[in-house]
């Protein structure tokens, strides 16, 4: 038969039918655009979450870590090899902060294919002072242009800018709780202090707020050589050394080999960030489980309809049988109704789900912990829009395959000997 022939008759069932057909259609748009919104809605609050983290965390760091010497010196004797040794009351053995041959380490790093960025850091424990106010604090001497450019640092000022303390050779960006205890504004002078006891006068350029209060609350950011100037110490004194990589999945190996040739400490993200990562694994999986459902229940509910469709048509089939229409005609009749509700519903799926999206993404969201944030977090990823799609399309062609298979099979005879 011809396919024009065929298609008419489609289309004359589906709008004999309006009620069915619209009700099939948005139980497969609804289903879609569900999918679509919970998908972007939970992957950009997995974006979120990962940036508060993993975007300020470098893929690896290097730095002198302090702990008890593995080899101890009972160990260097051979006649104890075969005794029970007791080594009492083990202190951490004497190392220096700073990293042995800094700047060479980093100008070699700067020349490996697989990194996208090196990033000095002088970590210094001091004391923010305010009168007779005395608060704990850390102070990160860095690049911090780089620091902009590699961790996003710039997301995290709430007054002032990255440039300002770039311009500013005496400037500090101070954390904002710091800022709140001592009642700080932008333009202030903080005075801080070493444990040496050595003071220094800074100017606030700006407030830095990660969202996480213990960091805010000490940690503050100034120019790599002015730490170094607090410290008393020279340009080669560096504490860290954080590596931005190409390709995140090399950290592990890139630690390792870095840690045995140049005796540093290497901590890649993948291990600092375990638990992180495992959460994050399972809240996606529970939004692809969720949204898998609701298109599997969207596909059941176009069976259902699909089969009472046909149920209700048996005359019809009988007639068109009668009349030259070989099996495979029908079931392609009742299959191609099928496909366009799928068609129409995955399509209407996808403005709703789009559009609903954009609603989210508009309504306000204000939190003192994420003060850079203004709304609420949406991941317009292309693949989620084509994965509804597709399965709208996948679940419909299924859920007309077996109703239409029935159809194909049912002998006019006995419909009209019925009759």
């Amino acid at each position: 038969m011809k396919l024009r022939l065929l298609l008419s008759i489609s289309k004359t069932h589906l709008l004999s039918r309006k009620k069915q057909s619209i009700t099939a259609a948005m139980g497969v748009m609804f289903g879609i655009g569900t999918y679509v919104i919970m998908m972007g809605f939970m992957n950009g609050l997995n974006g979120l979450l990962d940036g508060l983290i993993l975007n300020r965390t470098p893929h690896v760091r290097l730095y002198n870590e302090v702990a008890p010497s593995q080899n101890q010196p009972v160990d260097l004797y051979k006649v104890y090899d075969n005794k029970v040794r007791f080594v009492h009351s083990i202190k951490p053995k004497k190392v220096q902060a700073k990293i042995h041959n800094a700047l060479p380490l980093i100008d070699y790093l700067n020349r490996q294919r697989s990194v996208l960025g090196v990033t000095p850091q002088v970590k210094v424990q001091s004391f923010y002072l305010g009168g007779s106010t005395q608060l704990n604090g850390l102070l990160i001497g860095a690049d911090v242009l780089k620091e902009k450019e590699f961790y996003n640092l710039a997301d995290y000022i709430v007054q002032g800018a990255v440039e300002d303390l770039a311009r500013t050779e005496k400037g500090i960006l101070l954390g904002a709780g710091v800022a709140k205890k001592l009642a700080l504004k932008v333009g202030d002078y903080v005075q801080v202090t070493t444990k040496s006891g050595e003071i220094q006068t800074l100017k606030i350029v700006g407030f830095f707020q990660s969202g996480m209060a213990d960091v805010d609350n000490v940690q503050s950011y100034v120019n790599l050589k002015m730490a170094q100037h607090i410290f008393g110490q020279s340009r080669d004194y560096i504490t860290d050394i954080n590596v931005k990589l190409i390709d995140i999945a090399d950290a592990p190996e890139i630690a390792k080999s870095l840690s045995k040739k140049f005796g540093v400490t290497a901590t890649d993200i993948q291990t600092a960030n375990a638990q992180f990562e495992t959460g994050s694994t399972i809240r996606t999986l529970i939004s692809y489980a969720v949204s898998i459902t609701l298109l599997i229940v969207a596909g059941f509910g176009i069976y259902n309809i699909l089969n009472m469709m046909i149920f209700e048509k048996m005359n019809d089939i009988a007639i068109l049988k009668a009349t030259g229409f070989s099996g495979s005609d029908v079931q392609w009749i009742f299959m191609s109704q099928a496909l366009i509700i799928g068609l129409v519903g995955g399509l209407a799926g996808l403005s709703l789900g789009y559009g609903v999206s954009v609603l989210i993404d508009s309504t306000p969201f204000e939190t003192a912990a994420l003060p850079t944030i203004k709304t609420y977090p949406i991941d317009y990823n292309i693949k989620y829009y084509f994965i509804g799609v597709t399965f709208a399309m996948i679940s419909t062609f299924l859920a007309g395959w077996f109703p239409s298979r029935k159809a194909k099979k049912i002998d006019p005879v006995d419909i009209i000997r019925g009759q």
